[in-house]
């Protein structure tokens, strides 16, 4: 046996030219028990489970809170780009119809009190977007 060739059973640090024995966080002599890997599989399979299934809950909340704005954006769009000869008062409840030419127009007159094409109502909240009254 060579003088630089300890044996296994001595722990001897090369790098730092010491016995560190004492330093390990595990046992190191030779009647020690073994050390085990314990099975984590079905943790493993369990917890991935429940995070993908966490995950597509998350998305699926996400597409839909994404589909309710893409709406208002419709909605917001449509009422501002249809005629109107007045300035919305903010909190106010309006009639979003449509004219013989299937132009968009606006109009404080009640669907019930009118026959034209009615499209739905809407009211101008305080951050200036138009949301429609569900019927």
């Amino acid at each position: 046996m060579s003088k630089t060739k300890k044996p296994d059973q001595v722990v001897f640090n090369k790098e730092t030219q010491q016995y560190d024995a004492s330093l390990k966080p595990y046992a190191t002599n030779v009647g020690a028990p073994a050390i085990e890997v314990t099975e984590n599989i079905t943790w493993k399979n369990r917890n991935i489970h429940k995070a993908n299934k966490q995950i597509k809950a998350k998305y699926l909340e996400l597409k839909a809170a994404y589909d309710k704005m893409m709406e208002e954006l419709e909605y917001n769009n449509l009422v501002y780009n249809a005629r109107f000869n007045f300035e919305p008062i903010t909190g106010e409840i309006y009639h979003l119809y449509r004219d013989k030419n299937e132009q968009p127009f606006l109009s404080i007159i009640k669907p019930e009190e009118c026959n034209f094409d009615f499209v739905g109502s809407f009211y101008l909240n305080s951050e200036q977007l138009w949301k429609r009254i569900e019927d």
